[in-house]
């Protein structure tokens, strides 16, 4: 059952990744730029191939993917770069998010401009410039936050929740810097 699953996710990946090619083939070669657009998107996505705007299901950024914009599902691998995701993204370097995320980054590295639905960060760095959620790391960096920070340095300019940690700085605090723990309200 598990290989039949499997055969059918690689052969509709194959078949979206085809008709993409046959589209991108049947539009003038005059047109600087080629878009390649898809009925229905990819359902497993493996470094660079399909050149689809949109993966559903599970992309492998192995070693690293640019090129898809919106991910929703898994993304795994070395280094995951997308401009949406909603899922899991759990790579060995970096995760990369340029502009919305909701779900999980695990990483050395995890980043993401705006990680307003609710989201947990895991990794050595965790940034964002708007965050609601759990970040977990040895440094925790935010703009403006809500949830819980948990780490050696945890850094917001604006806070509502706790920071736990060796150094917690909320700047726009009555106290801005606390050992152990600092309370946004």
């Amino acid at each position: 059952m598990k290989k039949l699953l499997a055969l059918a996710v690689v052969a509709t990946a194959v078949a979206t990744s085809i008709a993409a090619e046959q589209e991108a083939a049947e539009q003038p070669a005059a047109k600087p730029e080629i878009q390649q657009s898809t009925i229905w998107p990819s359902v497993i996505a493996i470094c660079e191939w399909p050149a689809s705007p949109d993966v559903v299901g599970l992309r492998l950024t192995i070693p690293f993917s640019t090129r898809q914009e919106t991910v929703t599902g898994f993304d795994l691998g070395f280094w995951g770069r997308c401009k949406d995701f909603e899922g899991v993204q759990a790579s060995i370097l970096r995760n990369d998010v340029k502009d919305t995320l909701g779900g999980i980054q695990v990483g050395l590295y995890n980043t993401a401009n705006r990680a307003d639905l609710f989201v947990i960060q895991a990794g050595l760095i965790n940034e964002t410039q708007s965050f609601r959620g759990v970040q977990a790391g040895l440094i925790n960096i935010t703009g403006d936050g809500e949830g819980l920070q948990v780490g050696v340095i945890n850094r917001a300019e604006t806070f509502h929740g706790f920071q736990v940690g060796v150094i917690n700085v909320i700047r726009d605090a009555e106290v801005p810097v606390l050992p152990l723990v600092n309370i946004g309200f």
